[in-house]
Formats: structure tokens, sequence, C-alpha cells
């Protein structure tokens, strides 16, 4: 490998607000990682947390915008999206009945990820997901009741 180049990569994608732009968010995604065995899943995932962003916080508003960045690198993919801010409750996996139509995704991204993390403030929340090729080498975690921040893994190269 050439001396000037790394094995990490990182994309950035802001978006206005506007529901089509989930989307093309997934489809951005799923042409960077277009070769990755997590194209499929982080497609869906950034299309959760992109629908969640735009129905639960300011990105879905007029001024409101999307920002997602997606870092890969040998066996990882991490992916965030943060919002405008502007709610005030925390993203959380919620457990609905049979019939309510709403409430599953978080869960579902919980469930694709080997890590997820919301960090942030009534300004503006990230939600960061990591993808491993290997996930039966971490332990398995629950989110606490409520909630569906993990502890991040730190890597060193």
């Amino acid at each position: 490998m050439h001396e000037y180049m790394s094995t990490e990569r990182i994309w950035e994608l802001t978006c206005p607000g506007l529901p089509e732009e989930v989307s093309r968010v997934r489809r951005w995604t799923r042409d960077v990682l277009r070769d990755s065995p997590h194209a499929d899943d982080a497609a869906l995932i950034v299309s959760e947390l992109g629908s969640n962003a735009l129905l639960h916080s300011a990105s879905g508003t007029t001024n409101g915008t999307l920002h997602v960045s997606l870092h890969r690198s040998p066996g990882v993919v991490v992916l965030a999206v943060t919002d405008t801010g502007g709610s005030p409750t925390k993203p959380h996996v919620e457990t609905p009945n049979d019939e309510e139509i709403h409430g599953r995704g978080l869960g579902l991204v919980t469930t694709l990820a080997s890590r997820v993390k919301v960090s942030g403030d009534d300004y503006g929340r990230t939600v960061t997901v990591e993808m491993n090729d290997k996930t039966e080498e971490l332990e398995p975690q629950s989110p606490p009741a409520g909630h569906c921040t993990l502890p991040t893994q730190r890597r060193t190269p």
C-alpha cells in the first residue's frame, strides 16, 4: 500500500431535512459500502435513524438538516446520524404491542449492530452504530431498560 493511503476511510453527507433525502442517504450508504458484508444492514439502519431524526427532531422542519458520517476500516463499519435537535427526549428502544405500527425501529437497529450509542442533547443528538465482521467475539450487551446506549469499545490500531 502507498505510504499516503490508509485502510480507514471516512465519508460525510449533510442533507436538507426532507423525507426524500432518506432514500438518498440509503443509496449513498449502499454505494460507499458496496463491497462490504454490512452494506444492506447499514442501509436499513441509516434509513431508520434518518427517518427517526426527521420525525422526532427539528431535522424535519423547514430549515432542518440531517448529517450522516460513515467510518470504514478493515472489519468494522461505524455510522452516525446527527439530527438538528429540538426534542426533549433521547432516542430509546420501545416495546410496542402487536397493534402499534411505530416503535420497533431502534430495537431493530440494536439487533443488527454490535454497538449503539446515543449522545448529545436538546440541540442535537447523534446515534452512533458499530458493525463488526466478527460480532461473536464481543460479549452480548443489553441496553438498560428504556435506553439503547451501550458502551463503545475503543480499538487501537
